[in-house]
């Protein structure tokens, strides 16, 4: 295949050797390894008012630690996506996931500021390889019929073990303490490695596939990556600094304890993983040959501006119905934005596109949290009517922005 095909063209020849139900099980391994990137990312954020309490760190410098997760996150995804392109699927994601098992270990072992922001900058580093691997699989396995879907089942895994988390973890940091949920997450982590080494290879993974002869790195000079950027970077944005923020929210804001938040949190990324499996087939269905789903784009971005009223009421309900909707929509620009993006980048860079995606996606949280951070130290209790409404006012930004950069443009492109 030439570098002028987009990843709409036919699954490589090599790929005939899956059938039936085996084409599926390469995505259902990355819906699992993505499953265990969000075990390992949320554990922290769900236990946050006992770590807080634990350490003596304040609200603002949990938040400021968190954030290196997104700074090195930012640089791991286009890295790993480009490293993934290159040395294959089988190998990349091998070498990533053992870097974040060990960095989320570690968590168990600090106790300041400076030792949970380096635990979170090097779990950023290695789970920097989660969205491209997954999108290369389903390129890798998957006709362009079927593509949107399989990226979702890719990703969704992610939203699963963000639900699951607080149920599980939550009542073993209860029982043993909060760094014994860091040690467990490393069983998870091996666990995963084993059965990743299994069915990364025929008949599941092709043998051969379509590389790079060397490593292709981002050109931020083009069009189409900036295009990508603020598609994906802004509008889909609200997911991240919302998980993040969410159980400090409630716990500060609407004073509810950790065994209330248990009950709670995982709402939002079940509707997150929702909100990647039918915005998905939307986009399958109603976006096909469709490299400008402006339509689409404008109904999603309507529809975020909800998350802007979650200070309304006083009411936990009312708000966690809010956030909730905000990461279904979140959800929704990902997909989109990864399909229309898809008819920009040959099949060979499909990892690197998703790293440029989800690497500037992260860039945008660090750079949220920073300003959010001083905002939840606000005098009376934190400015959260600010903080949300900045959230839900991001996509339209990014959708804007999107638009002006495709007037005149031509619809596909070539390398």
């Amino acid at each position: 295949m030439t570098e002028s095909k987009t990843m709409t063209g036919a699954v490589p020849d090599t790929a005939a050797r899956a059938v039936g139900w085996q084409v599926w099980v390469p995505c259902i391994g990355m819906a699992l390894c993505s499953w265990l990137s969000f075990v390992d990312r949320q554990v922290l954020n769900i236990l946050s008012p006992t770590i807080i309490k634990d350490t003596g760190l304040t609200g603002q410098d949990f938040t400021n630690a968190t954030s290196f997760f997104f700074l090195t996150y930012t640089l791991g995804n286009p890295v790993w996506g480009s490293v993934i392109d290159y040395i294959g699927l089988r190998k990349g994601m091998l070498l990533a996931v053992a870097v974040w098992t060990a960095a989320s270990m570690s968590h168990s072992l600090m106790g300041s500021f400076a030792g949970f922001a380096l635990a979170r900058a090097v779990l950023g580093i290695g789970e920097g390889g989660t969205f491209p691997g997954g999108l290369r699989t389903a390129v890798e396995t998957l006709p362009p019929t079927q593509r949107a879907r399989g990226i979702a089942l890719s990703f969704s895994g992610g939203t699963i073990g963000a639900v699951m988390m607080p149920l599980l973890l939550g009542p073993l940091a209860i029982s043993y303490g909060w760094r014994t949920a860091f040690l467990a997450t490393g069983a998870l982590g091996v666990i995963w490695m084993a059965i990743w080494a299994v069915i990364a290879r025929p008949p599941f993974l092709p043998a051969a596939v379509a590389r790079p002869p060397v490593v292709k790195w981002p050109n931020f000079s083009e069009r189409r990556v900036w295009a990508l950027i603020f598609s994906y970077a802004l509008p889909a944005i609200s997911p991240g600094p919302v998980l993040t923020i969410l159980s400090i929210y409630l716990s500060q804001g609407l004073h509810l304890t950790q065994g209330q938040l248990n009950g709670l949190v995982w709402i939002p990324p079940l509707t997150w993983g929702i909100g990647y499996f039918f915005w998905g087939w939307a986009a399958d269905k109603f976006a096909a040959n469709n490299p400008r789903p402006v339509g689409m784009f404008l109904l999603l971005t309507v529809a975020s501006l909800t998350l802007g009223f979650v200070t309304s009421s006083a009411s936990p309900s009312l708000a966690i119905a809010l956030i909730s909707f905000s990461t279904f929509i979140g959800g929704g620009f990902q997909m989109v934005a990864l399909k229309a993006a898809s008819y920009q980048f040959p099949r060979e860079q499909s990892a690197m596109m998703t790293g440029i995606a989800s690497g500037s996606w992260s860039l945008v949280n660090f750079a949220l949290l920073q300003a959010i951070g001083p905002l939840m130290g606000w005098v009376n209790g934190g400015r959260w009517d600010l903080i949300f409404w900045l959230i839900a006012l991001l996509p339209a930004v990014g959708i804007g922005l999107w638009m002006a950069l495709n007037a005149g443009a031509p619809k596909t492109a070539t390398v």
